[in-house]
């Protein structure tokens, strides 16, 4: 063979193998659009993941050991609510400052706070030295009374003769009307400040008045002491006629049709729950309360008013009308991903358990709408069939619903 015939086959030869091997890379290359009987098995996998399961399985030494208990759906007489927030008021023609007409230093202070007043009782007294001049210039005028009206007669008798000038007779005149108007208003200061005129004598002058209740109440607060000086901006005390309490509650716009004049609102103080107190709507607001975007309730506080105070803040319920309906206890509701469940025993199996111990019992979630709730018990709406004598679980649902959580984690 000589040199040609050789280097021809060995030429052949490598485009052989060169295109051998170009025909195994394809063959072991997948395109991108075909799919491996693996990569399927993996996609219908996770397709079947995201069906959460509903069949949940415990043992009996699990029931025993969590405490669950069970009982069933009941028709219950549930009573709808509505809860609001508020406030005691006392309203301002109930309450009244013990107040001084005239200036003066305080010489007595008879009452402490939370001393209970009557209308007209002395609260305390004050002394000034013009309340003596005041009264001296009372008792002198009905001397200078007594002489105008003699120089007016005189005057006046002798126009008549025509031996006197009208303009004295004028003049008289004025100046005993003048006295007149002067012991009418002296009469009245005295009378303003606690003093009858027809006893004021030079043996009874009286140098302190007395500072009144103008209403029966409670004294509230006190501004004064023994000492200070008051007068008519600077009220003695506070009273508070806490028997005219009302409760102002605050309501939302969408509650507010729910009210109506005299119904029974049941509230307690929000720092000291253990006592409730009745109230009735007398009124309804019509406007806005400031930036709160709440409507005032006006109630009445009735019964029983001992321990409240005007200011307390409180916390009111108000009855609707009794709604009958399927209920379960409040704790047999579970709440996951927005929704309600609870869990009846059921003879379902779940996937996991097909080989379970016969002694095991298992459980079906059941979705449910919640209604109102009252007295410990929840009204519920069924969005699918369950048996008439399914047994629910009343106590240690949420357990129940951690473990069926956690399997169906598992198997995805």
């Amino acid at each position: 063979m000589n040199f040609n015939i050789k280097k021809t086959i060995i030429f052949s030869l490598s485009l052989t193998i060169l295109f051998l091997l170009n025909s195994c890379g394809n063959k072991n290359s997948n395109p991108q659009n075909e799919k491996s009987p693996k990569d399927t098995a993996t996609s219908g996998k996770h397709q079947q993941a995201i069906v959460m399961p509903t069949i949940s399985t415990l043992t009996q030494e699990q029931i025993k050991a969590v405490g669950i208990q069970f009982g069933s759906v009941e028709s219950k007489e549930l009573t709808a609510t509505i809860k609001a927030n508020g406030m005691l008021r006392v309203p301002n023609n109930n309450k009244g400052n013990a107040t001084s007409l005239y200036g003066g230093v305080v010489k007595t202070l008879n009452v402490q706070i939370g001393d209970d007043v009557k209308k007209g009782q002395v609260i305390a007294t004050i002394t000034n030295p013009q309340f003596i001049q005041l009264q001296e210039e009372y008792l002198a005028i009905d001397s200078k009374i007594t002489f105008a009206q003699q120089e007016a007669q005189r005057q006046q008798e002798l126009n008549a003769g025509n031996a006197g000038a009208l303009k004295n007779l004028q003049n008289a005149t004025a100046e005993l009307n003048t006295l007149r108007t002067r012991k009418a208003s002296l009469q009245q200061q005295l009378q303003l400040m606690g003093i009858n005129p027809n006893s004021v004598s030079n043996s009874n002058l009286k140098s302190a008045l007395v500072v009144t209740s103008p209403l029966n109440g409670t004294i509230s607060n006190l501004f004064a002491k023994i000492g200070s000086y008051v007068d008519v901006s600077s009220p003695v005390a506070e009273i508070v006629d806490n028997s005219s309490l009302h409760l102002d509650l605050q309501v939302f716009e969408k509650d507010l049709p729910m009210f109506k004049v005299g119904q029974i609102v049941h509230f307690s103080l929000t720092n000291n729950p253990t006592n409730e107190y009745d109230a009735k709507v007398f009124n309804i607001g019509s406007s806005f309360e400031n930036d709160s975007k709440t409507i005032a309730v006006h109630c009445a506080v009735t019964g029983n008013k001992t321990g409240l105070i005007d200011g307390m803040n409180v916390t009111g319920i108000v009855s609707l009308n009794n709604v009958t309906a399927p209920a379960v206890p409040t704790d047999a509701i579970v709440s996951a991903d927005g929704k309600d469940y609870i869990f009846i025993i059921t003879d379902k199996k779940a996937k996991q358990h097909q080989d379970e111990a016969k002694d095991n019992v298992n459980f079906e979630k059941i979705e449910v709408v919640k209604g109102i709730s009252d007295i410990g018990f929840t009204a519920i709406t069924f969005l699918q069939d369950i048996p008439s004598n399914a047994k629910i679980v009343t106590k240690g649902a949420f357990f129940i619903n951690a473990k069926l959580s956690n399997a169906g984690e598992q198997e995805d």
